[in-house]
């Protein structure tokens, strides 16, 4: 139940990063970064391989945002999960949604213990 109560505050939180935004839109990485942003959501795409989105800027990492993300959406390889929960907890980003596949049990394990809110859904579903 408390993670329903943690959903729900997530989805109202209107400031998110997608981490592992991508231009291929037959990709998640894509889908998601456009359905927050026509269902009015400010949204920084992440992707070090990618300088923007449909004329979006896309920034190397959640460092080098303009703005700290009040919730950031995996859509990476555990790999790439990993490291990012780092700079999320240096950051002071308290919330980490999951996709499923990014969802792997050693970055739920490390975003758990590194007190992080982990939400595990798919972000099409729930928004």
């Amino acid at each position: 139940e408390v993670i329903r109560m943690s959903m729900e505050t997530a989805i109202q939180e209107k400031t998110w990063a997608v981490l592992g935004a991508t231009t291929r839109t037959d990709k998640f990485g894509y889908k998601i970064f456009k359905h927050l942003v026509n269902k009015g959501y400010t949204v920084y795409p992440v992707n070090p391989n990618i300088t923007s989105i449909d004329g979006v800027q896309c920034y190397p990492s959640l460092h080098e945002l303009p703005v700290v993300p009040t919730v950031v959406d995996f859509v990476v390889p555990e790999k790439v999960g990993l490291e990012a929960l780092d700079s999320c907890k240096e950051l002071g980003i308290k919330t980490v949604w999951l996709q499923p596949g990014a969802d792997k049990p050693a970055v739920v394990k490390k975003a758990t213990k590194l007190g992080l809110e982990v939400i595990q859904d798919c972000v099409l579903i729930q928004i």
